[in-house]
């Protein structure tokens, strides 16, 4: 039993690790989060999505995507149109900011991550969903609305994607101290 729950951890631990430091680089390099590129990876693979197909292909609650488009929406990266054949359906789309983006983004680990799962046979996932579904609601409320990996909850941190930003050139940015009087 030791065994086992040892390697779970470990793998948990690495899985967090690794879309924690994938977020990182994403920030760091394209001024957005993992999460935000993440929906803009979906939509470069559905054009003109409904924010309904999107939550779909990132396996996400509609609300949770929905602030997540609304902050690429006011970066200028995705685009909101009335379907013209269906008036209450609302298309998503990339525009040319959100796909210059794509074209320097860097490899999501969540994309692999769910790449992985996918492979694995439904009667495996189906044990792993319900020992993980049991152990999250020990660590946490179930009835809070879980949002997009290392994706701020909405009014609590800084607003990410305000506006586009120059990417980086991979160079650290060293805050140089005051001298002290």
């Amino acid at each position: 039993m030791d065994s086992a729950l040892n390697q779970l951890i470990d793998a948990l631990r690495r899985i967090t690790q690794a879309i924690r430091l994938s977020s990182s680089v994403v920030q760091d390099t394209l001024g957005i989060t993992g999460a935000q590129l993440f929906v803009l990876q979906q939509l470069a693979e559905t054009p003109r999505a409904s924010l309904r197909e999107i939550a779909d292909r990132t396996l996400t609650d509609q609300s949770s995507v929905s602030v997540v488009v609304s902050r690429l929406v006011v970066a200028g990266y995705v685009s909101r149109k009335t379907a013209a054949a269906d008036a209450r359906r609302t298309e998503l789309s990339l525009t040319a900011a959100g796909r210059a983006v794509l074209r320097r983004a860097p490899e999501l680990a969540q994309a692999r991550l769910m790449a992985a799962l996918r492979a694995v046979p439904v009667a495996q996932l189906r044990v792993t969903a319900r020992v993980l579904h049991e152990a999250s609601r020990a660590v946490a409320p179930a009835s809070e609305r879980t949002q997009m990996f290392f994706e701020p909850p909405t009014g609590q941190a800084r607003e990410v994607a305000a506006r586009p930003r120059a990417p980086s050139r991979g160079k650290a940015r060293a805050k140089k101290a005051k001298p002290r009087p």
